[in-house]
């Protein structure tokens, strides 16, 4: 049995959830609300105030969709509770962010500013000139985006200047030494 499948995933006050047919679950909560169809070979039951998942056989799809499922729909409740936000941090001599609206402007070295817009659900804070802050209620459009952010200049490992997350650590690399 999966062990994160078999956990029943406890619903907050202030929180509605509706499982229609085929499994498309929407999650409803002070932050908004948030819609997904899930694997149809899933049972999903709520019971006094708790969401169960159960899978019909023990095939490796089913032993594998099992535990994502209710994963997916855990991220959802936590999402509409507390939300989501990634930390990027931008390193390098002239690289900065700016916000106007809901247009993130990157100088990040190269002969043009890099200008991103917000998708939607997605709000992008930036904190002094370095630090950008990625929220939102769906966890995968966070992750998504904050990936995009970072991929228009990744960290290089001789001096670490680009894009990083905050929690990540860049390894370094040594440069080359000069001729004796």
């Amino acid at each position: 049995m999966s062990r994160i499948g078999r956990m029943p995933i406890a619903i907050p006050a202030g929180v509605t959830v509706e499982i229609a047919e085929n499994n498309k679950v929407t999650v409803k909560g002070p932050k908004g609300t948030l819609e997904r169809v899930l694997p149809a070979e899933m049972e999903i039951k709520m019971e006094d105030g708790k969401i169960e998942v159960s899978r019909p056989n023990d095939l490796k799809k089913m032993k594998s969709l099992h535990g994502l499922t209710r994963s997916l729909i855990n991220n959802m409740v936590l999402g509409v509770t507390q939300g989501y936000e990634k930390k990027l941090e931008v390193n390098g001599v002239g690289y900065r962010a700016a916000k106007s609206g809901n247009k993130l402007t990157l100088s990040l070295g190269y002969s043009h500013p890099v200008e991103m817009i917000d998708p939607e659900g997605i709000e992008t804070v930036v904190e002094g000139q370095n630090v950008i802050i990625v929220k939102g209620i769906d966890k995968e459009k966070v992750g998504q985006c904050a990936a995009e952010i970072r991929d228009k200049r990744r960290p290089e490992p001789y001096k670490g200047k680009g894009i990083k997350y905050a929690d990540e650590v860049i390894r370094r690399k040594v440069g080359k030494t000069g001729k004796k």
